[in-house]
């Protein structure tokens, strides 16, 4: 699936890269609950942090919302762990329907499943939106 940006997003991508070195793979603007998302090369999440986390907190004040960074992983389980953290999941499989329809199930207890599910269930929403961008994973079913 190739992702198309928009100019906003191109923006942020470029400032964030330029801030921390970190290459950007993926960016999610978020306006309605004033959060970015950027989704970075596998092995770039400790650049994109910075040491004691100085580098995300620079990009924080310079775009002027809560920012979110997520390590890419070619292993589509492994990105969903990756995105859902830090909710620790007990199990995470993929499956596809005869009809090609490629989805995931997540298992996770009470406790986790909430921080996985998210506050008006924006972790799971943002989930499926990355996975289906990033591995074509049309749904994410947390039991």
């Amino acid at each position: 699936m190739s992702i198309k940006l928009s100019a906003n997003e191109i923006r942020y991508i470029a400032l964030f890269e330029n801030m921390t070195g970190a290459m950007v793979k993926d960016c999610i603007i978020d306006d309605e609950h004033g959060k970015v998302t950027f989704v970075v090369k596998n092995g770039d999440m400790g650049l994109a942090i910075g040491k004691g986390g100085n580098s995300v907190s620079k990009v924080q004040r310079a775009v002027d919302k809560s920012v979110e960074v997520i390590e890419l992983s070619e292993d589509p389980i492994q990105f969903i762990k990756n995105i859902l953290s830090p909710a620790k999941l007990q199990s995470v499989k993929l499956h596809q329907k005869t009809s090609g329809e490629k989805f995931a199930t997540v298992t996770a207890d009470n406790t986790n499943k909430r921080i996985a599910i998210g506050k008006k269930g924006i972790n799971i929403e943002r989930a499926k939106f990355l996975a289906k961008r990033q591995h074509d994973i049309d749904n994410i079913i947390l039991k």
